[in-house]
């Protein structure tokens, strides 16, 4: 064989190896590696479902928790589901492009979060995960197949710092069934919460260390003015008393 005929059946090759190991049209997911240490942010599932369905009682229950990886790398998720329908599965989840506008219509969220031009076809390869769409998550990491189903997993390709079209905090999980039907939704909540002295109850922050506001007396002086008046009144006693002494 000539030399030239191999080097174009080697360029053939190595094109074809380059298209099976990209996620499409800009090529490989990319390394995240500025996210914001220790932020994180979560997902609730709302209590009515947005498709209903004779095998579902109410809604799934669950949440998708994001935390910023390991000196900004990446992300790391805690996924929890319960109460799934009793057929259609294996369900999946996924990041999609828009958040749940105010009538929580799941259709609204548009497709997948898919910054790289994939596309869904052919399926993600989970051997491979930057050849993924980024939004991909159970593609990626494992599809629901148990109830209550929970996973934790690291991402290296999605992002909790604004700026990249990896960013997804600005929009919103969807759980499908196997037909790709979109069963419910839900928005993320950033969790911006100190070190101590705080609750989280459902993706939102109690601060416990927030001053609270000043208390009001009966007669409408604040606590705070109230107990200044007292002071400076103590403060007036003994040169009232000698005003007395005097005048006697």
């Amino acid at each position: 064989m000539r030399l030239s005929n191999v080097l174009s059946l080697s360029t053939v090759g190595t094109s074809v190896l380059a298209q099976n190991n990209t996620t499409g049209k800009l090529g490989d997911a990319v390394t995240v590696t500025n996210n914001p240490v220790g932020k994180a942010a979560v997902a609730v599932l709302p209590e009515n479902p947005f498709f209903t369905s004779g095998s579902l009682n109410g809604n799934v229950k669950g949440s998708v928790k994001a935390t910023s990886g390991a000196n900004g790398v990446g992300v790391d998720f805690e996924v929890s589901f319960s109460n799934l329908p009793t057929e259609g599965g294996p369900f999946t989840y996924h990041l999609h492009v828009e958040p749940v506008d105010a009538s929580g219509n799941c259709t609204n969220t548009l497709a997948h979060l898919d910054p790289f031009i994939r596309g869904e076809d052919p399926a993600c390869n989970s051997t491979a995960p930057a050849t993924c769409q980024v939004g991909d998550l159970s593609g990626k990491y494992g599809k629901i197949t148990s109830d209550p189903f929970t996973a934790k997993f690291h991402d290296d390709f999605t992002a909790v710092s604004e700026g990249p079209g990896s960013y997804f905090l600005n929009r919103s999980i969807v759980v499908h069934f196997a037909n790709k039907t979109r069963i419910t939704c839900a928005n993320f909540t950033v969790l911006d919460c100190p070190a101590t002295n705080v609750t989280t109850t459902g993706g939102s922050c109690q601060y416990s260390s927030t001053p609270t506001p000043t208390q009001t007396n009966n007669n409408g002086s604040s606590t705070a003015g109230g107990n200044l008046l007292t002071v400076k009144n103590l403060t007036l006693l003994p040169m009232v008393a000698i005003a007395i002494f005097f005048a006697l």
